[in-house]
């Protein structure tokens, strides 16, 4: 009999890793999506396995919606060689990772299609002052 208790109660002392995702936003309450899976409302936590690149979509009656991708990135104890040890550690680790999202309301204009739009205005105009002067007109 201790033969397999000993072994049991060394299993139990292994220690194991809580990973959670904290999704803010602003405003509050927009629907996450995350890999194309919807994971519910902001702020929400979510429990996630793997690190690496996520899909995250979210969306708000009144606002744009959102896409675009985030990663998770591993804490160095969870990285090939050091994780090992961390697993066999006893005791409960935690790894909460902090995502915010800001959101933009709809009619609100978009700050990358104005700066490229005065880019453009500004480029026109300066064709056609150089254009203008080219020609001995002032």
């Amino acid at each position: 009999m201790s033969r397999i208790l000993l072994p049991l109660m060394c299993f139990m002392l292994i220690g194991c890793v809580e990973r959670t995702i904290s999704i803010s936003s602003q405003p509050n309450g927009a629907l996450v999506y995350l890999n194309d899976e919807e994971v519910g409302r902001t702020p929400v936590d979510v429990p996630f396995t793997f690190y690496g690149v996520y899909d995250v979509r979210m969306e708000r009656d009144g606002f744009k919606p959102l896409w675009t991708t985030h990663e998770a990135v591993a804490p160095w104890w969870e990285n090939p060689g050091p994780d090992l040890i961390a697993e066999m550690l006893p005791g409960r680790r935690k790894v909460n990772l902090k995502w915010h999202f800001e959101m933009v309301a709809k009619g609100e204009p978009d700050e990358e299609k104005l700066i490229e739009r005065a880019k453009k205005l500004r480029l026109e105009v300066n064709q056609t002052v150089g254009s203008t002067s080219d020609d001995g007109r002032n």
